[in-house]
């Protein structure tokens, strides 16, 4: 079982690991339930994520990832080794493993990432720019000379760059992503119906009628959760043109970001740009009507990558091929490659 490689998107949602020659063999929730009074792990992933907001005082769930950075490094260890021992039960010799990062993260946070990784029991790491690993995933050649811009939206971060042989131009990282908008949605109902609602439920209600573009207010759902006033159960109907102007707002910040790099990069490049379009991955690019606002405010074609959840993580696991080429892609390799 010699040379056996791992690409994993470490996200502040869910995290997916890539093996080469396999394709994707693990995709689940980076959640972690913890038992305060044994002071262990009691359960990781799908079965952390059915414990939420089920579980007595005694035992916390928490994602020990946010906004794309190690927010609790032993949570996150702890993923990582689950998750790695799951897919990797037959190695004989160990994995290397690549990382997708943000690409604003710190050198201090990058670190974390990869102490986390060989405790795992990495051979070596690496760590990958996420935009980078976005391109590849999302079929891009990100090796020739050729301005490509990605815009990858996911849970914690939306990463936006401007990508050219190999490397980044010019890059822009937003902590508004799909989180934001779930939180959004909760403050909302909760200050407009005083009904108590999940980050769960939330991020169901946006997938079904969330909308920033051209809302309507035929299309509606009935959302369930806990009356503040009363104490009981309640449900109520909202509509999708009422949820637009509760989303709106975050959308608008992404679209200036896409202005920000566009404004940022070199004329050489924005010829390219044009001709090539802006590709989106990432889960909150799937977003109703996200694509159509980023191409009317720039005047720039939008395409929605066919698998976009699953881009960084693919593009993770066949970056390895690329490593001789790859410039900025494996960030500061000498430092942290082991």
């Amino acid at each position: 079982m010699a040379g056996i490689d791992l690409g994993i998107d470490l996200g502040t949602t869910k995290i997916i690991i890539y093996r080469s020659g396999k394709g994707i063999v693990l995709e689940e929730p980076s959640v972690v339930a913890y038992n305060k009074r044994t002071e262990q792990v009691v359960a990781v992933g799908h079965e952390a994520l059915r414990m939420l907001g089920r579980t007595p005082s005694y035992i916390i769930t928490e994602c020990p990832v946010r906004e794309g950075v190690i927010s609790n490094h032993l949570f996150t260890e702890y993923l990582i080794k689950e998750f790695v021992k799951k897919v990797s039960r037959s190695f004989i010799i160990k994995p290397r493993i690549a990382i997708c990062i943000p690409s604003a993260i710190t050198r201090v946070e990058a670190r974390a990432v990869v102490e986390a990784a060989m405790s795992a029991g990495a051979r070596k790491v690496y760590l990958i720019d996420e935009p980078i690993a976005a391109g590849i995933g999302a079929g891009l050649d990100v090796l020739k000379p050729d301005g490509q811009m990605v815009v990858d939206a996911g849970g914690g971060t939306t990463d936006i760059a401007v990508i050219s042989l190999g490397g980044i131009v010019v890059s822009h990282s937003l902590k508004i992503a799909g989180n934001v908008f779930d939180e959004a949605i909760v403050k909302y109902i909760q200050n407009r119906y005083k009904l108590a609602i999940g980050t769960i439920v939330a991020e169901t209600i946006k997938k079904e009628i969330g909308c920033v573009f051209s809302p309507s207010k035929a299309v509606t759902t009935q959302v369930k959760g806990r009356n503040l006033l009363t104490g009981y159960p309640e449900q109520i109907t909202i509509s999708q043109a009422e949820l637009f102007d509760v989303l709106r707002p975050y959308a608008v910040e992404i679209v200036l970001g896409v202005r920000n790099v566009l404004e940022r990069t070199p004329p050489e490049l924005t010829g390219d740009i044009y001709r090539n379009g802006i590709v989106m991955t990432g889960g909150t690019s799937k977003l109703d009507g996200l694509d159509r606002m980023v191409a009317e405010n720039t005047g720039v074609s939008v395409r929605l990558a066919d698998k976009p959840i699953d881009c960084v993580g693919i593009g993770t696991g066949k970056c390895f091929s690329m490593i001789g080429e790859l410039k900025e892609g494996f960030e500061c390799a000498s430092t942290y490659s082991h």
